[in-house]
């Protein structure tokens, strides 16, 4: 990853909301699948064709060792579980995708996590809690404002909760290539960082543990589960900095 923070002019930002628009409609299509009896495997899968058919590439296919389109992490699996035919999602489990796409040298990444039928309350809020994480950090996306603050604002969300933010993985730079400059961490100190200048386009991605933040990465290199077995949700979007706020490029559309 180049140390420079690359500014994207409004062609360059529409070209990056093009990617997003794709990732946007696979999730809002996933939310209308039954996914319990499905494995990751059959949704990576589905995920890949519909990218393919919308005139795009797998922008995780270009990460050097890994050769699926998405990353999916059921219930402890926190981030970077990869697709397999042996995992097969079941009733009461949250499922968290993770898509990039690339299209015209152009790159969006987002992550969801989906709610499968009968899930326990702590899952549920487990969840809400993420995307309440999601959107404190974004909120501090505006120019002038610090790196730290995002974090700060995401950390402080997310242990008021009761919860933890992972700290092995963060949000980055996003836009020419899949991972940029900055660094985009979930926790921070408030006025601390990199200053958010208009044209920054990043991603925030808080990773949210029911117990302890820490992680184990498995035997293939890739998985990473809570160390202690808690349940883990996340949330993503990429966002542009723009001289009104943070602009969305990876969420709902008119």
């Amino acid at each position: 990853m180049k140390k420079e923070v690359r500014i994207k002019s409004t062609d360059d930002i529409k070209r990056i909301r093009d990617c997003g628009r794709i990732i946007y409609d696979i999730f809002m299509q996933i939310r209308l699948m039954d996914l319990a009896g499905l494995t990751t495997w059959e949704v990576d899968s589905y995920i890949e064709d519909f990218i393919l058919k919308n005139r795009a590439r797998p922008a995780f296919k270009t990460i050097k060792g890994y050769g699926f389109a998405s990353c999916i992490s059921v219930n402890n699996v926190a981030s970077h579980g990869v697709p397999s035919k042996k995992c097969r999602i079941q009733k009461g489990d949250i499922v968290k995708i993770d898509v990039g796409t690339v299209m015209h040298g152009y790159f969006a990444d987002s992550c969801s996590t989906f709610v499968i039928e009968e899930a326990s309350e702590d899952a549920l809020n487990l969840v809400k809690g993420a995307f309440g994480a999601l959107l404190s950090g974004i909120s501090q996306m505006h120019p002038g404002k610090k790196i730290g603050d995002i974090g700060c604002a995401i950390e402080s969300y997310v242990t008021g909760l009761g919860y933890s933010v992972v700290k092995n993985f963060t949000g980055h730079g996003v836009g020419y290539a899949l991972h940029e400059s900055p660094i985009v961490p979930s926790y921070g100190c408030k006025g601390q960082g990199l200053t958010l200048k208009e044209g920054m386009v990043m991603t925030v991605e808080p990773i949210v543990n029911q117990g302890l933040g820490e992680l184990i990465v498995l035997d293939d290199g890739w998985t990473s589960v809570t160390a202690d077995g808690g349940l883990s949700a996340q949330f993503e979007h990429t966002i542009a900095i723009t001289a009104d706020g943070p602009f969305l490029l990876t969420a709902g559309f008119d």
